[in-house]
């Protein structure tokens, strides 16, 4: 899509000075997807222009029609790279354009997908950051924000949902059914929706609002398994966060619509579109139910925080993601049953927050955006993790009573408006009585991770620019060593001001920096407690704790200051005695990398069956047992590791696959087992878990396969699907046969650039190379340093390389 423009931040506000837009009328045609390919849309805007005779452009990409302006007939042959000119412009207007689009199938704002068991048809929509002008023709940049109106006709079986609920449904005299919806509230473009398909709909009130549940007639029997928590996990959050922010979700209606193929979820305003592969087609494991509740909640957070007030420009595209991360992880831990979640998104997701800023790869979380293709490529690690963790900071740095009083200021003064960062930290500066300005500077407009050293009584700040560290407010942990394991000394808070702070700490055996976890950075305790903290990581009494031993660890391998024996022994002793599901899985998922990826290529083999031993114990927990049969499935080494999953596996069809896909990896691949659970396997979309099998063996026409299916046809549906595909496909101890597929990567880059966001980011960041020589290296960061380069590429790219550089640094250790 390099034929199509990509709006510029000067552009954007040029635009939003000329002209307000009063509201949007759109009239989409869904019925040509029922069989064919194309969507159609007749989009009505009426917008002022502040200096009449002054001339813009709408956004609409696709194939033209007609254009009337004003009553005006214009040109539809002036349509360019994705702008229709809209001259002499009069004080107040009314466009209507009508235009097709063809591309339904890419991903690029819409997909159309057909069910591989049923053959049933279903069409979802998604439009962040740009991508409503696919769909009809707007102006579509965040402060633009106007009330919508959608009318959708679509064929008699299908139900079609939006922003809010239909009005009407009426049947139409030439075939089918034409839905009205309410009016919206002042949204931006890229938060609309429009969804069809025969989809199966549950509906519960609670709470004082009517939710509703959808997902494709194939996995009903999953959606209603899960509904009861889904509904629940909603009237908490929308409580939580209306009682919270001062002001309660202002609509009736709250939908959320599983759908096929896509790789993450949208927070499209009272109608969050999801991936259905969140419908679990076995037994949930407890992480698995954790992340399901955490994409819920951040997606409610955007309600008001994106949704209600929005960013002036995707600068500041942290205020709503970073937001809704750490608004999710604080929800959860104070409103649902998922009490351990900071120590969840430490573990888990934090970890890739630091592997990004401490690559090239970082940015600042308020980076410079000069167009959206740039904001593109901040949906990113950073954003999404440094940011909540820099939030969380804030809120430890100012106290949780004025960051809370200063988000309903925030809320209250900018309701349905768009702000700049300033706009949110005055509201909490206001709050706490302080001035955040340099806090703001320090933490949000510069890059890279600080380092805090302990030694000697004193705290030691490095900042990865030649600028003064961070501040840091922080907990040292004190602990004595004793017979029963780790006695608490004291806890020391400590604000950290320029290179050296002075800590008057208790007398101990082990100081834990960052205890709690409160701030974002690679701590290093003094040497006497890293060998503590290794060896005595279990006795720690928080998981947040055991966490930041892991994470601590994970830090100091990545840096070649720790070898990966050390680490994957302190691992598995967490593991032999590890009680809290919110982080078994997240360290087993660590052990695993630790034993294929960075490991010795002569210790591969050991610490897989070891991690297998410590798996098969674990199983005998029925708290544990999903997780831990899972990672047996993945490192089982010996026969009887293989007998006892098969026994574990005639109940479940997930762990079966699993176990013929290790099979697969270890020579032993079974036609006629895949056959067999093709035809016991429920999920519409158990044949890419025979594509999965297939694709783990040591062979070259099984990768190439894989390889069709993935970059050319497209056919692997986002989400934990292209997991299982990415896993499979780039196996330990097959570096021989993978090599090759390095330099086909970057052959396939050129194709993926400036496609839908989801399914760039999923192939991109999933199938990088974990294996490359070091004509791999050199050319791809050739790639990264073309000024040409697609900037979400570059990221990818950047990351990538330098993984592999730390990974490959380690083995060789």
């Amino acid at each position: 899509m390099t034929d199509i423009s990509s709006l510029t931040r000067e552009e954007a506000a040029e635009r939003a000075a000329l002209i307000s837009v009063q509201r949007y009328d759109v009239h989409v045609e869904l019925r040509g997807l029922f069989e064919g390919e194309v969507w159609a849309a007749t989009s009505t805007v009426a917008f002022t222009c502040h200096e009449p005779g002054g001339a813009t452009f709408v956004d609409c990409v696709g194939d033209v029609s007609s254009v009337t302006l004003n009553d005006r007939a214009l040109d539809p042959a002036t349509a360019e790279r994705g702008r229709i000119p809209l001259p002499d412009l009069e004080a107040e207007n009314v466009l209507v354009v009508s235009h097709t689009q063809p591309d339904t199938h890419s991903g690029a704002a819409i997909l159309k997908t057909v069910d591989p068991q049923d053959k049933l048809v279903y069409v979802w929509s998604t439009f962040e950051p740009d991508m409503a002008r696919f769909a009809f023709a707007c102006f579509d940049q965040p402060d633009l924000k106007a009330p919508h109106g959608f009318v959708v006709d679509a064929h008699e079986t299908w139900t079609v949902t939006s922003n809010s609920a239909p009005d009407r449904v009426e049947d139409l005299a030439d075939g089918g059914r034409r839905w009205t919806f309410g009016d919206t509230p002042p949204l931006s473009t890229y938060v609309t929706v429009v969804n069809g398909g025969p989809f199966h709909e549950i509906r519960s009130r609670r709470g004082g609002y009517d939710l509703g549940l959808y997902c494709r007639q194939s996995l009903r029997q999953f959606l209603e398994r899960d509904a009861e928590e889904l509904f629940d996990l909603t009237e908490r959050g929308l409580a939580f966060f209306g009682n919270q922010f001062g002001q309660p979700f202002p609509q009736e209606r709250y939908d959320q619509v599983f759908v096929p193929n896509m790789g993450g979820a949208m927070e499209n305003w009272g109608s969050v579109t999801w991936t259905d592969s969140v419908l679990y087609r076995s037994t949930p494991t407890f992480a698995q139910r954790s992340v399901r509740a955490q994409i819920l909640l951040h997606e409610m957070a955007h309600m008001w925080f994106g949704d209600l007030v929005t960013m002036r420009w995707w600068s500041d595209l942290w205020l709503n993601e970073a937001f809704a991360s750490w608004a999710s992880n604080w929800a959860g831990v104070n409103a649902t049953h998922f009490t351990d979640e900071w120590a969840t998104f430490l573990a888990a997701g934090k970890m890739q927050g630091y592997r990004q800023d401490m690559s090239p790869a970082t940015h600042p979380i308020r980076g410079d955006v000069p167009d959206v293709a740039q904001a593109m490529a901040n949906f990113d690690a950073i954003t999404y993790t440094k940011g909540a963790s820099v939030l969380k900071q804030l809120m430890a740095f100012v106290g949780e009573e004025a960051f809370v009083g200063g988000l309903r200021s925030y809320f209250r003064d900018h309701a349905w408006g768009n702000t700049v960062l300033d706009d949110l930290i005055s509201a909490v500066g206001e709050a706490a009585g302080r001035d955040l300005s340099a806090w703001t500077v320090a933490w949000l407009d510069r890059a890279g991770t600080d380092t805090l050293r302990l030694s000697d009584g004193t705290i030691s700040s490095a900042a990865p620019d030649d600028q003064p560290p961070r501040p840091h407010r922080l907990d040292v942990g004190s602990y004595a060593v004793t017979d029963d394991g780790l006695t608490l000394v004291g806890t020391t808070p400590v604000e950290t001001e320029g290179t050296l702070t002075a800590v008057a700490l208790p007398e101990a055996d082990l100081h834990l920096l960052n205890a709690g976890d409160q701030t974002f950075a690679a701590v290093r305790p003094n040497p006497d407690s890293v060998r503590v903290l290794l060896e005595r990581a279990p006795d720690l009494p928080t998981a947040v704790d055991r966490a930041l031993a892991v994470v601590t660890g994970f830090q100091m391998l990545s840096d070649g200051e720790l070898g990966a024996e050390d680490l994957f022994a302190c691992v598995l002793d967490l593991l032999r005695r590890e009680k809290s599901p919110a982080v078994v899985e997240p360290f087993l998922n660590t052990a695993l990398e630790i034993a294929q990826r960075w490991s010795a290529p002569d210790r591969i083999a050991l610490h897989l069956e070891e991690l297998a031993a410590v798996s098969a114990t674990l199983a005998d927990d029925p708290d544990l047992v999903l997780p831990a049969l899972r990672t047996l499935a993945a490192a089982a080494s010996t026969d009887d590791h293989l007998t006892l999953l098969d026994q574990a596996a005639t109940s479940d069809v997930d762990l079966a696959w699993r176990v013929a896909t290790r099979r697969a990896a270890l020579g032993r691949y079974d036609a006629d087992t895949v056959d067999s659970l093709l035809e016991r396997d429920p999920d519409p979309d158990a044949g890419v878990r025979a594509l999965a099998v297939r694709t783990a063996r040591p062979d070259a026409g099984a990768k190439d396969e894989a390889w069709v299916e993935l970059f050319e046809k497209r056919n692997i549906p986002g989400g934990p699907m292209l997991g299982a595909m990415v896993r499979a496909f780039w196996q330990p101890q097959q570096d021989d046969v993978l090599l090759p597929y390095a330099d086909r990567f970057l052959d396939e880059i050129p194709a993926l650039a400036g496609g839908g966001m989801l399914a760039v980011f999923g192939l991109m960041f999933g199938m990088f190379p974990p294996v490359g020589d070091e004509a791999f290296v050199d050319r791809a960061n050739a790639m990264a340093s073309d000024p040409g380069c697609d900037p979400t590429v570059r990221a990818a790219l950047l990351i990538g390389i330098d993984t592999l550089a730390r990974m490959e640094r380690a083995r060789a250790a």
